[in-house]
């Protein structure tokens, strides 16, 4: 499927405009280590983000990324991480590099520019404003908005009502499994960014649309896109 040029383009937080996982896993070790347990360590915490920090804790109680926890243990550990993570949001975290780059290109192409992600709003906010983005997106979509969250197409469904636009005229922006199923229940396209968090598989596998290795991409490949046909 070739990419057509779209009205609207949505873009996902962690793993494709953030780089968040020192933070997350500096909260999760920390977690750890009150609960007497081992800690796990960067490397595997990359495996395992992208579906919420709820998903998060309860992979990293039982060190695997399809297990669940016991509900005890994770009544108990659940709010030591919240506590942790609301303390250090953005502290050791990054923007990606192109990003800033990609979002200036975006806005003066004149792209309706929204963010969608399945981190909770507590988070999400904080973080985009001290990374100084918060301002690009016209409308903000976290994990705890709607009823429902990504891989379901609700959140992007929204976005598009709002901008005004169809979902064909619509692109997700994202890096992981997860985007790709909300994009294609959603109608939409999906581009996806090479470097972030899709649990140790290769995006590539998943045929997105569009595929970069930074954001700094997106002119040349929205340049080169179709344009969009006249309905």
């Amino acid at each position: 499927m070739s990419l057509k040029k779209p009205k609207m383009v949505l873009c996902d937080v962690d793993g494709t405009l953030v780089d968040s996982v020192p933070d997350l896993a500096y909260c999760v070790d920390e977690m750890m280590k009150q609960l007497g347990m081992p800690v796990r360590g960067e490397e595997r915490v990359r495996q395992w983000v992208g579906n919420g920090v709820e998903r998060l804790v309860e992979r990293a109680l039982v060190n695997d990324l399809d297990g669940y926890p016991d509900e005890a243990l994770k009544a108990k550990a659940y709010p030591i991480y919240l506590e942790l993570y609301a303390e250090n949001t953005c502290v050791r975290s990054t923007l990606y590099p192109g990003v800033r780059e990609g979002l200036d290109y975006l806005k003066k192409a004149g792209y309706k520019l929204g963010c969608v992600t399945n981190k909770a709003e507590a988070f999400t906010v904080p973080l985009l404003k001290q990374l100084g983005i918060y301002d690009e997106f016209a409308i903000v979509i976290s994990g705890d908005t709607l009823p429902k969250k990504k891989p379901d197409p609700l959140p992007l469904l929204h976005a598009a009502e709002f901008f005004g636009v169809s979902p064909q005229q619509s692109m997700m922006l994202g890096d992981s499994v997860s985007d790709v199923k909300a994009a294609r229940a959603a109608g939409f396209q999906i581009t996806c960014m090479t470097y972030g968090y899709n649990h140790g598989e290769n995006i590539a596998d998943a045929n997105p649309d569009g595929l970069i290795d930074s954001m700094a991409e997106l002119e040349s490949l929205l340049e080169n896109a179709e344009a969009q046909l006249a309905s």
